[in-house]
């Protein structure tokens, strides 16, 4: 790979970033703290995929996967929060929470890919 943006885990996290973003609720657009806060957290899963490729090495990439890996586990969090205050639905709750499980998968196994070279 000689981008990023050639990684199926960017682009994955770059689908979860924009779903989060296209949240419409009005009870949830009022909260600016939680939009941001959830916003922030799925923007941080893509960008430190982005960064940590750039480093350079596999070492960096691995710490930067294990950022990414958490801010996913805490857009999880926000998002089983999210469905409590009815900001979410029950559906869209489990979309997004299986994709954001699933993504969180996929970076773990990259980690270990990469651990092994």
């Amino acid at each position: 790979m000689k981008t990023f943006e050639e990684l199926n885990i960017w682009k994955l996290a770059k689908g979860l970033c924009l779903d989060i973003y296209a949240l419409n609720n009005p009870k949830y657009l009022r909260d600016f703290g939680f939009k941001d806060q959830i916003q922030r957290a799925s923007v941080s899963v893509m960008n430190n995929i982005a960064e940590g490729f750039e480093r350079g090495s596999n070492k960096e990439f691995i710490k930067f996967l294990f950022y990414s890996k958490s801010s996913c586990g805490e857009v999880r969090s926000l998002l089983s929060l999210s469905v409590e205050l009815t900001y979410v639905s029950q559906d869209e709750f489990r979309i997004l929470n299986e994709k954001s499980i699933d993504l969180s998968k996929q970076i773990a196994n990259f980690i270990k890919y990469l651990a092994k070279n």
